[in-house]
């Protein structure tokens, strides 16, 4: 029997259904979808309130809420005719093992990536995205970050398991060229002079929604991009569930415009991250993480009709 992280590949544990009812696929590395979810019940990272490991099992959950069939607005086909996407449960790692975690992730995500598959994953905290980009580094080579969160995790002083300090890293182990990313949606303080390119709250709010896209696209150009979506971007009064609320962030609608015009952009890998549901009112918080992967899976959807 093959393995996974020194684990079984049939221990990945399945929740009742998958996310949107796609077919749960506990060995996802030999079948044909072409995107695969997984999640990762991990928030051992987060410098804020904890709960974050109950993300993948809330997202699922609301998903039913968007599961029905035919064309969704404002794409005028099925998403289920042009792309197969299976999910295939939660990673196992040892409890309370951050290493374990980080090392199990990342085999895994190498794994799916050579047998063909795109990976979608669910957070946890952001830490998780550093493993993730480790893994499509070694098969995409560098890559560009288009980067949605109230803060730009490019801290040096954290410490080696921090969700504060994957683009400090990634960009140091050669993962990420921060002259061709991108971080949307900022209100916290960060280093001017990092390479990276920071969009703040305040004018992605002020700004047209195209005039913001046609810049990311300039930025990024024609590199494999990495997508990853802490749901903190948005602000607390459409995102309360997190670990790490900000005042002054973007609503639901304008991030909903913003990922739905990146459909030009090589995304090779996506994340949604940092859902923490204890802190949710009315499932709103899974709901908006929920849509966002709908709508970068419909992204993909969109390039296989063109």
């Amino acid at each position: 029997m093959s393995t996974l992280g020194n684990k079984p590949d049939n221990s990945l544990v399945s929740n009742a259904f998958g996310f949107l009812r796609f077919p749960l696929n506990f060995q996802p590395y030999d079948g044909d979808a072409d995107w695969v979810i997984t999640g990762v019940p991990f928030d051992m990272a987060t410098s804020g309130r904890a709960g974050g490991r109950h993300g993948p099992a809330a997202i699922r959950q609301v998903s039913t809420n968007l599961a029905w069939e035919g064309n969704r607005w404002p794409w005028q086909f099925d998403l289920r005719d042009r792309l197969k996407v299976e999910d295939c449960g939660d990673v196992v790692f040892s409890f309370g093992d951050a290493q374990d975690m980080s090392e199990t992730l990342q085999a895994h995500t190498e794994k799916l990536l050579a047998s063909g598959k795109r990976c979608l994953t669910f957070g946890g905290d952001h830490f998780v995205t550093l493993p993730l980009l480790r893994a499509h580094a070694k098969h995409f080579g560098k890559m560009a970050l288009v980067h949605f969160d109230a803060h730009t995790d490019t801290y040096a002083n954290g410490s080696k398991f921090d969700h504060g300090t994957m683009f400090y890293h990634a960009p140091n182990e050669g993962l990420i060229d921060p002259h061709h990313s991108v971080q949307i949606g900022i209100r916290t303080e960060y280093d001017r002079d990092n390479g990276f390119t920071v969009l703040d709250a305040a004018q992605v709010n002020d700004r047209d929604v195209g005039d913001v896209l046609a810049q990311i696209k300039e930025i990024v150009g024609d590199m494999p991009v990495y997508l990853t979506f802490d749901i903190d971007c948005l602000d607390p009064a459409f995102a309360p569930g997190t670990g790490t609320p900000v005042i002054g962030g973007l609503s639901s609608d304008r991030a909903l415009k913003l990922v739905r015009g990146l459909q030009d952009l090589n995304i090779v890998g996506m994340d949604v991250v940092e859902v923490a549901p204890a802190y949710d009112q009315s499932e709103i918080t899974a709901l908006a993480a929920a849509t966002l992967a709908l709508e970068m899976l419909y992204l993909q959807a969109a390039k296989k009709g063109e």
